[in-house]
């Protein structure tokens, strides 16, 4: 529809009794420009809201507003809420945005927008939503609409945002609105907002708390007095106008300035004198302008243009003439006739469409809802069918015929079906899945024809999916039941079906689909489809009752496949996971791995998801290469951004990118990684995986950097402790609930939470240290009272940790085994960690390790080595960001007589030249002794300098040739 680049009609009512109101945005217009300097740093933003009875005057104040920020300079951006398009997403941000656009080339746009083009410009509708199975998710457009926003702005400061009608805007527009206004005053934007306060849907509660931001009340308009009344009416009628003529005035309309002004106006075109003897006229008047009176003055000006004034009601604001003419089923030159006596008659306003075009709006907002409500059922409901074949021919497509096909009585149409699914599409497609599900809801009424009413649900149930699965399953189920639905389509149902199962946890439901729809298969590739879906969702179910029978056919499955599709593929990337989860060597983890990653992956195929991917990342981590785990999450990023996918997708991958970085103990990157991911989770909704997956990271990271009180706050704030979700979640939230009990000295509690954490993972085969380090945190707390006992749990975990096999997880072991041992043992097996974990990427485990060795080494009267093993670990721990474990190095030193020397810091991604030496020997095959003589020096420092290098690559020896070929 047109967008009017002029103010209506009502901008002709005189300002009186508003002194304060314009005061307000004079000085919020001043602040936009600062000091006197008028330097940027002084530049002040805000928002600035207005609220008001139907009539009070917020239109013709807000009309003013956008005078004065013209007339001063400013970039004026106008929209306007409609009371008839509600339901259409994104009109009042494209009323905003589009004049600025419209002038512009379409590589002038793309220019402007950047690599946010294909994610907005559908929502602001400068190009037509793209076909095609993704979408943007919400919050990914609104990103993209804050980005423009504040392009916008920044090339065109100072600028002013003004919003009239806001009760009437739709939803997708207010929620970006309501979000965005806390920037206004950093970005030196002013936001005016206007709005009838009793009209605000009760949805609508950020426009609630939008008017009343900062606990600061809204402008609220009041009624004229009655000498503002007998200004208006003097300057109409005549001087001559008596005093009680116009306190008769002020009686009838209430002070209300529209009807004022519309009583003045018929009076001065009924020729009638303002003296006291008329009054009675004036109340006969009266009735004339609005109600019942309106409706009876519309229909003294004849059928046809009763027939105009109903089209142009049912077709909403700002409609060309052609397309009102065509609705009311006039003729050019009647619709021009009728057009012109309701214009005289101030119920029409003829104003200047965005493409130059002649548009028809109602003079004023009740007029338009008085004429509505006057036309009778029956003939609404056909001219609102009327009115989207008019759009559609007029080539305003499906999604602007869509919101009158929602006021039409089914009857079984095709041609509604069709409008309505490609208006649901282009919803979809423009990050408006509610709208998307309100129009395919109206579909399935009309209802389609049966060969289609499968294919409707299975759209319906997807546009369903993220907000609300547990009625997606309905749908899907109800599709599945259809008897007319092809195998494609089933198949893809399926799918749909198990994904909206999984995500509610029902996943051993979402299994034993996969493998009822397996056995009514006739095809072999659907069949292997689907097993690679079950293998996923048993893979994370909690109550799965045989682990090792799914495992042992899962590596059955993975001997006879090459990777050839993406299901092949995914079934490997399953394989490795599994590998990795039950402690298999490493070695057999990494070979899967690989193989699954050779044919490549997607990580926005909506079918078969982002899951196996991120697993497949995670077992390249856990396998000691957490580089390459980066390198795949980062393109995961790259992939989602590009999509507009910014809600639990980009969420999960943050949080895992600050699992990564914590493993390598990049701890403080870490903690930023998993803070943002944890946003994005909040914003969505609470109780959700992504924020189980950031609540356990979170944890863990905080606790590696010594900040316990700030980890109990977070427990605390996400209920931890409250109950543990059914899947399979890592960190596993019950260890990371116990090793927090640990720190906080609470040891019995800790060992009954990590004693059941044990039991849970052992009947799943789930074996390996590296994945849940349960046993060691475990053996941590019985070394305070059971050493026995701990030496026996921590001895278990090195046997799990070297069948594995990766040098980070066994050094792990090592340490926590030395301190259940005497101190002459432990001072070996301290040894050992360090060397092993020399050989990983964990920078903050061998910090640790450098630290128990060197206070080992101390106990054993070797202050010279204990010395240069906590200087070490120091200079670790901090680089590490792990404060209180450098703290405790410092402390030793300190307590031995050493003075903590000044820490050494180096780019922390750059090798030096010896590490580049060392690393490149190493990558050839050489070990530390070969790799000394050519660098003629000694293992000892060869060994130093290769851990530096798999600390700054993240990787470790055997993934060095691969990392210096990427």
């Amino acid at each position: 529809m047109s967008h009017v680049t002029e103010p209506r009609g009502g901008a002709s009512q005189p300002l009186l009794e508003r002194e304060v109101e314009i005061l307000a945005f004079h000085r919020a217009v001043d602040d936009l420009f600062g000091a006197a300097d008028r330097t940027v740093a002084t530049r002040r933003g805000g928002v600035l809201t207005f609220a008001g009875s139907p009539g009070i005057g917020k239109t013709t104040l807000l009309a003013e507003a956008r005078r004065h920020a013209a007339e001063r300079g400013c970039t004026v951006l106008f929209a306007r809420g409609g009371e008839q398009e509600r339901q259409v997403p994104f009109h009042v941000m494209r009323q905003l945005i589009q004049p600025t656009f419209a002038a512009m080339s379409e590589d002038e746009r793309r220019d402007v927008l950047g690599t946010w083009h294909s994610i907005v410009a559908p929502a602001l509708g400068l190009t037509a939503a793209p076909e095609g199975p993704t979408a943007p998710d919400p919050q990914g457009v609104r990103d993209g609409l804050d980005w423009v926003v504040t392009h916008l702005t920044v090339r065109s400061a100072p600028v002013v945002m003004v919003l009239d009608d806001a009760h009437w805007a739709d939803a997708e527009s207010l929620s970006w609105l309501t979000a965005f206004a806390a920037r206004a005053e950093e970005l030196a934007m002013l936001i005016m907002v206007a709005c009838r306060p009793d009209e605000i849907p009760a949805d609508a509660a950020s426009l609630r708390a939008l008017m009343g931001r900062q606990g600061t009340r809204p402008h609220e308009l009041a009624s004229l007095t009655t000498g503002a009344v007998a200004r208006i009416v003097r300057d109409t009628l005549g001087e001559s106008a008596d005093d009680m003529f116009c306190r008769e005035c002020w009686a009838i309309t209430g002070g209300n300035p529209f009807e004022v002004v519309e009583l003045a106006m018929k009076g001065r075109d009924r020729g009638l004198k303002p003296h006291q003897d008329n009054i009675p006229q004036l109340r006969d008047l009266a009735s004339d302008v609005k109600g019942s009176g309106l409706i009876d003055r519309i229909e003294q000006l004849g059928p046809s243009t009763v027939r105009l004034a109903w089209a142009a009601a049912v077709l909403g604001t700002a409609v060309p003439t052609g397309i009102v003419g065509s609705v009311a089923a006039l003729g050019e030159a009647q619709a021009a006739q009728a057009i012109d006596q309701l214009r005289t008659a101030r119920v029409l306003t003829v104003l200047t469409g965005l493409r130059r075009k002649e548009v028809v709006d109602f003079f004023h907002p009740l007029i338009a809802t008085a004429v509505y409500r006057s036309i009778p059922p029956g003939v609404r409901v056909a001219m609102h069918g009327m009115a989207a074949q008019a759009l559609v021919d007029d080539g305003h497509g499906a999604a602007a015929a869509a919101r009158h096909l929602l006021e039409m009585h089914p009857e079984g149409d095709p041609w509604v079906v069709q409008q309505l699914r490609q208006a649901a599409r282009d919803s979809f497609s423009a990050g408006a899945p509610d709208a998307a599900r309100r129009y395919l809801a109206r579909a399935l009424r009309e209802p389609p024809a049966i060969e289609d009413r499968a294919e409707v649900l299975f759209e319906l149930g997807s546009a369903n999916l993220l907000l609300d699965p547990h009625t997606t399953i309905n749908q899907l189920r109800t599709a599945l039941e259809e008897p007319k639905t092809e195998q494609g389509l089933r198949e893809a149902i399926t799918y749909r079906l198990a994904q909206a199962l999984g995500h509610t946890g029902q996943l051993a439901q979402a299994a034993a689909l996969l493998a009822e729809e397996a056995r009514r298969a006739t095809s072999s590739r659907t069949r292997l489809r689907m097993q690679a879906e079950q293998f996923k969702w048993n893979s994370v179910r909690v109550d799965e009752e045989n682990s090792p029978a799914r495992s042992r056919l899962l590596a059955q499955f993975a001997k006879r496949i090459t990777g050839r599709g993406l299901a092949e593929r995914h079934i490997l990337g399953l394989r490795a996971w599994d590998a990795a989860l039950r402690g298999e060597s490493a070695a057999t983890a990494l070979e899967y791995a690989q193989q699954a990653l050779d044919g490549g992956m997607s990580w926005t195929d909506q079918d078969f998801g982002f899951e196996v991917p991120a697993v497949v990342a995670l077992t390249l981590m856990y396998c000691d290469q957490p580089g390459r785990a980066e390198e795949l999450f980062n393109s995961a990023v790259v992939d989602f951004e590009s999509k507009g996918w910014r809600g639990a997708h980009l969420s999960f991958v943050y949080t895992l990118l600050g699992y990564v970085r914590y493993r390598r103990g990049r701890l403080a990157e870490a903690e930023d990684f998993v803070r943002n991911g944890l946003q994005i989770a909040d914003r969505i909704g609470q109780d959700i995986p992504a924020q189980w997956y950031a609540i356990g990271t979170l944890i863990e990271t905080l606790l590696a950097r010594g900040n316990v009180t700030e980890a109990k706050k977070v427990a605390r704030t996400y209920k931890l402790a409250d109950g543990f979700p059914q899947a399979v979640v890592y960190p596993d939230p019950q260890a990371v609930w116990g090793k927090l009990l640990l720190a906080q000295g609470r040891i019995e509690e800790a060992e009954q939470h990590l004693t059941a954490v044990g039991r849970r993972l052992d009947l799943r085969g789930t074996r390996n240290p590296s994945w849940s380090p349960w046993q060691l945190d475990l053996a941590l707390a019985q070394v305070t009272h059971d050493p026995a006992q701990a030496r026996a749990t921590a001895t278990e975990a090195v046997a799990r940790a070297r069948a594995f096999g990766a040098s980070s997880i066994i050094g792990h072991a090592l340490r926590v085994a030395a301190t259940a041992t005497d101190p002459a043992r432990s001072a070996v097996l301290l040894q050992e960690a360090v060397e092993r974990l020399e050989q990983s990427p964990a920078a903050c485990e061998l910090a640790h390790a450098l630290i128990d060795h060197g206070i080992a080494l101390h106990t054993m009267g070797d202050p010279h080595q204990a010395a240069q093993q906590l200087y070490r670990g120091m200079e670790t721990a901090s680089a590490c960001g792990a404060d209180a474990l450098a703290d405790r190095a410092r402390a030793q030193l300190a307590s031995a007589g050493l003075r903590p020397r000044r820490l050494y810091t180096s780019e922390q991604d750059t090798l030096t030249v010896a590490e580049n030496a060392a690393a490149r020997h190493a990558a050839l095959g050489l070990d530390n002794t070969a790799i000394a003589k050519e660098m003629h020096t000694d293992a000892r420092t060869v060994s130093e300098l290769l851990s530096a290098v798999f600390t700054k690559l993240g990787t470790d020896r055997p993934g060095l040739h691969r990392a210096f070929e990427s």
